[in-house]
């Protein structure tokens, strides 16, 4: 079971970057995710979520309105498309999963898997 983050990069404050979270070893429709960032001497913060039905989705107040998460189910990928970037951004993100069809939430306890980091710098 694994998730790979990937997409990252330097943004000029204001671009935009889309983020993928793959899956492989288990089928992401079951799975609720989410994303987390953690800035440099932070903690991390849970800034987005999808319940596995995908009926869900939640966003922290500091993403809410520039981020969107979405799933493509045929590639067993989630998205994290992030709009309007600002220097707060800048952050390591990494996308988290749970096997759980109704949760969605921004707490890091509550996921089970985790992949590793892509980092986001938003800097002119």
């Amino acid at each position: 079971v694994q998730l790979q983050a990937s997409g990252g990069g330097l943004v000029q404050p204001g671009g935009s970057l889309r983020l993928s979270c793959a899956a492989s070893g288990f089928t992401l429709d079951y799975y609720a995710i989410g994303w987390f960032r953690q800035a440099p001497g932070m903690e991390r913060e849970g800034i987005s979520c999808s319940s596995g039905g995908d009926t869900v989705t939640y966003y922290a107040d500091s993403v809410k309105g520039r981020f969107t998460i979405s799933r493509d189910n045929a590639k067993n990928t989630v998205y994290l498309q992030m709009n309007s970037l600002k220097p707060e951004d800048t952050a390591v993100y990494f996308c988290a999963a749970i096997q759980d069809l109704h949760f969605c939430g921004l707490r890091t306890a509550d996921y089970y898997f985790w992949g590793q980091g892509t980092e986001v710098t938003v800097s002119s």
